[in-house]
Formats: structure tokens, C-alpha cells, sequence
């Protein structure tokens, strides 16, 4: 019988694989496991913790990891957030499709579950200041971030534990980093622009109603803008 072809990976969580190498890696939230499948297939991983909150997308889950060999080398379990890890147990930590709010509660609902945790590969869907500011509160620096075309761009973060104050923020203007990301400012992402170009031109169709907040997200936008300048 010949060998099942892996299911494909969606671009942003080829993203996603393509950063993370480790012993023992958890996915929270996997839906199907096709991340942690293509994970242990490559050799990337050498076992796999997926954590899902109900036991549907578990039983999913697990057969998916089944069906192609690789149930093994993995452990389903159905928890809530990091409470399905135990302290020390994996290395890496991945949450992907999700708010960036959301995936800051699992983050803050458990946090002793990261101990021994050295990396933490987040993909949102949509801002991410929140985790931005999640992690300079609690001794993650930004080692890695990217903005991924797809529906609308994804936004793409790696964290690693660090001391003293992050140095990818350093020379940046606080809140646009946080807001838009300072590796991103940096290079001047190219995606990035254009979502900036885009969302000002729908806050400057409704600026006339001299809405505070608007005009102040307007100014902001502006701002980063005209680092292309």
C-alpha cells in the first residue's frame, strides 16, 4: 500500500512550522493536528502535546495523527489552554487562529504551565498589540515577527524568553512599535504598507464626523506611513 500524502498545510501555518524546532512541542488549539502532523513528519518535532478544549476536535485530532502513522510520537488531551501541559513538559508552545486576546488569556490563564518553555510561535487573526505588550510584561522578547498574505494579512510572532528590556523595540516610537510591530517598521514590510495605505484610506473616508478616536487612529497611521518616507 503506498503511503498517505500529509494533507496540505495552509501557507500561514507553513509559516508557523518553518519556526519551530524542539524536542517536545505543544500546539493549543490545533483543529485536525495538521500542524503537528507535519511537524513530527519532517522530524521538526520529536513529540507533540495537542491540546483541544472539547472532545470533538480532539477525537479529530487524534485521527488524524492516527491515519498517518504519527499517534505514536503525539499525546491528545482535552483541556482548557495551557492546563492540558504539565510545568517543564515541552520546550515550544504554538497557538495559531485565533484572537489575539484569546490566545493573551491562555497565555495569563496558566502561566506556570510555560516553565521550561523557551519559544513561543503565535499566530493571530487579527492586531496583535495585545500579545506585543503581553510579552514586554513578562520577559518575552520579539525575535521573529511577519505579516502573511492570505484573506486579510496574517500576523506572525516568535517569542523568546529574555532579560532587561526587549531590543527590538529599541529606537522605535513605543506605541507604533507595539501597534505595528518594530521588525516590521524596520524593514519596512512591504505588506505592511499596503495595510496601513488601505486602513487609512477608510479612516480618512470617516475622519469628517471628528470622531477622538478615529482622528486619534488616523494620526497613528499617518505616523508609521511616513517612516516610508
Amino acid at each position: 500500500m503506498r503511503p498517505l500524502l500529509l494533507p496540505r498545510l495552509e501557507e500561514r501555518l507553513q509559516a508557523v512550522l518553518q519556526r519551530i524546532r524542539s524536542e517536545v512541542h505543544a500546539d493549543i488549539g490545533s483543529d485536525h493536528a495538521h500542524l503537528p502532523l507535519h511537524l513530527l513528519a519532517s522530524g521538526r518535532v520529536r513529540r507533540c502535546v495537542v491540546v483541544e478544549k472539547t472532545a470533538a476536535p480532539a477525537a479529530v485530532a487524534r485521527a488524524t495523527l492516527e491515519a498517518f502513522g504519527w499517534l505514536h510520537a503525539a499525546e491528545v488531551r482535552v483541556a482548557d489552554g495551557l492546563s492540558g501541559l504539565h510545568p517543564g513538559e515541552v520546550r515550544s508552545v504554538s497557538i495559531t487562529g485565533m484572537g489575539a486576546k484569546t490566545v493573551r488569556d491562555i497565555l495569563e490563564g496558566r502561566p506556570e504551565r510555560l516553565d521550561g518553555v523557551n519559544r513561543l510561535v503565535l499566530q493571530p487573526n487579527d492586531e496583535p498589540s495585545a500579545l506585543r505588550r503581553w510579552a514586554r510584561e513578562r520577559g518575552w522578547h520579539l525575535e521573529d515577527e511577519a505579516l502573511l498574505a492570505g484573506y486579510w494579512a496574517y500576523p506572525l510572532l516568535c517569542f523568546v524568553r529574555g532579560e532587561g528590556e526587549d531590543p527590538a523595540y529599541a529606537g522605535h516610537d513605543l506605541e507604533l512599535a507595539l501597534r505595528f510591530g518594530p521588525q516590521l517598521l524596520s524593514r519596512r514590510d512591504p505588506l505592511l504598507r499596503r495595510t496601513l495605505e488601505a486602513h487609512s484610506g477608510r479612516l480618512e473616508r470617516v475622519q469628517v464626523h471628528g470622531n477622538p478616536r478615529t482622528l486619534r487612529e488616523l494620526a497613528q497611521v499617518r505616523a508609521a506611513l511616513a517612516l516610508w518616507d
